[in-house]
């Protein structure tokens, strides 16, 4: 874990915020999904690996009242609330690794882009699997984005876990109905560009 964190917060001091691979100004994708699921604006909604993301700028902006994101990099979450100024307050911060995360409260979504691949031991997954299925009411949506078969095989200098859209799928399949995946390519700030599975689901049980 403390390895895992140093790691982190390296990236999130050495490198500015154009030049780390996954940054979008606008999350199209995310955004996407999310539209099409109609929430109402004050539906909780969780960030898994947050960071200095823009997507909770635009969720803010958008109207919705009760965001959260989770962050294993505290430097990070503190560029992110930098940015936002005072709208900051408007949103629940979390400093911790997801595999330690004990939700206090059950989310209608669940938005993961680029965590999920990070963890590589059965454990870890399982671990995510759990707290993930223990945060969602029923009927609540997931969002998960993760490198695909055609994807890189590393990210910032640590081994990924590549899922096809049948992989993704098949993760959840206990207690979620999928509702759609699809292999999306991310253009890069040194435009390369890095293919992403993503899922959609639904807690049905």
């Amino acid at each position: 874990m403390e390895d895992k964190k140093k790691h982190w917060e390296t990236i999130y001091t050495t490198k500015k915020l154009e030049e780390v691979s996954w940054y979008q100004r606008k999350p199209q994708p995310s955004l996407k999904y999310i539209a099409m699921f109609d929430l109402p604006k004050s539906a909780r909604i969780i960030d898994v690996g947050g960071g200095d993301s823009f997507l909770v700028d635009i969720l803010l902006a958008l109207g919705y009242t009760n965001i959260t994101v989770l962050d294993i990099s505290e430097k990070a979450i503190d560029r992110a609330k930098t940015r936002l100024g005072r709208k900051a307050d408007e949103v629940t911060w979390i400093i911790s690794d997801i595999t330690s995360f004990e939700p206090d409260a059950q989310y209608d979504l669940w938005h993961d882009r680029a965590v999920l691949h990070f963890l590589t031991s059965e454990v870890e997954i399982e671990k995510y699997k759990q707290i993930l299925e223990n945060s969602i009411a029923l009927g609540g949506k997931v969002i998960i984005g993760t490198f695909s078969k055609d994807g890189p095989t590393k990210c910032s200098g640590i081994e990924i876990k590549q899922y096809s859209k049948a992989d993704l799928s098949q993760f959840l399949s206990a207690n979620f109905k999928t509702l759609d995946c699809e292999n999306i390519d991310h253009s890069t700030p040194s435009n390369t560009s890095q293919n992403f599975t993503f899922c959609q689901f639904q807690k049905i049980k």
